[in-house]
């Protein structure tokens, strides 16, 4: 992890420790992931699942789960299931992402990929185990003192983010635009919208679900995470040139190589820098009426364009 007390502050979180505070929720998220997937008969789908969930990582999803609803008066304990669920949600959409038939990549996080380890069969299979366990463990999990209908809201809210309206039809038309030398700005934004930020979208929005938050706050929250989602990709796409395989810990220059248009394959480098520190902006602004209660969230935004990996 990076050094994330140099992260430009304001003011008012001066004091704030966000490597500290990343680093216990980080741990609070390995934890209870662990217990979630236990390893049972079949031994080898549950083994393979916990390969790619365990294999490390930031764990930025979930803790953005966990501090929204925090912030919006709700608990830990209220949304770690649906933290837990955004986490096996993502490591899903990795290990499938990584297959020949997709972008065909032998690492992540420092690792060989799963269907290095188990082949694709098996590959295909734990990711849809950790698929169908997020839903289930959202539903079966989530404490009581969370009322039924909110729960209800969170699936529907993590069926939308991942399937054809969200990081599947994303994906499809990353797919389509390979090789292509005329993608607009605008299929670019389409692809990011749906294939990285929906589920950022996802994890502070159901986040603020659990904790029952207005419909007012649920749009600030939306806009917030639409733009650090947007600003994500582009650090993303920035990291893709200028770090190396360590840093990365998966295949470096891979949009390159694949021929696939970037932010900075439209912008340049710099540029892109620019564009994803005023959408870091932007997101800020959208929490100026939590005050206090959004400096976690808000160190998070500007986190996300200091990142070296």
């Amino acid at each position: 992890m990076v050094a994330t007390d140099n992260i430009q502050k304001t003011p008012e979180d001066a004091t704030f420790k966000l490597a500290a505070y990343l680093k216990e929720r980080q741990r609070l998220c390995d934890t209870a992931l662990d217990q979630a997937v236990p390893i049972i008969y079949p031994e080898k789908i549950y083994e393979a699942m916990r390969y790619s969930l365990l294999a490390g990582g930031k764990r930025v999803r979930p803790i953005l789960c966990l501090a929204t609803c925090e912030m919006m008066g709700g608990t830990i304990e209220m949304a770690m299931p649906t933290a837990c669920a955004v986490e096996m949600i993502h490591t899903m959409s990795l290990i499938h992402d990584d297959l020949p038939a997709m972008d065909n990549d032998d690492y992540r996080r420092g690792k060989l990929t799963n269907h290095k380890v188990y082949g694709e069969d098996v590959a295909i299979l734990a990711g849809d185990g950790l698929l169908a366990l997020a839903f289930e463990f959202v539903a079966l999990q989530t404490p009581q003192n969370v009322a039924r209908e909110r729960v209800l809201q969170v699936v529907v809210r993590l069926g939308r983010a991942l399937g054809a309206a969200g990081l599947v039809g994303g994906q499809v038309v990353d797919l389509e635009s390979e090789g292509k030398t005329d993608i607009s700005l605008e299929t670019l934004n389409f692809i990011h919208k749906h294939k990285t930020a929906a589920l950022l979208e996802a994890c502070v929005v159901c986040g603020g679900i659990v904790a029952g938050v207005s419909s007012e706050d649920l749009q600030r929250l939306t806009r917030y995470a639409q733009n650090i989602g947007l600003a994500f990709q582009i650090v993303d796409d920035i990291l893709d040139i200028t770090a190396t395989q360590e840093e990365l810990g998966k295949t470096a220059g891979k949009d390159q190589k694949a021929q696939k248009v970037t932010y900075p394959s439209l912008w340049g480098l710099e540029e892109s820098r620019v564009k994803a520190q005023e959408l870091v902006a932007a997101a800020c602004a959208e929490l100026e009426p939590f005050g206090q209660r959004a400096i976690p969230l808000k160190a998070i935004a500007h986190f996300i364009t200091s990142r070296n990996h």
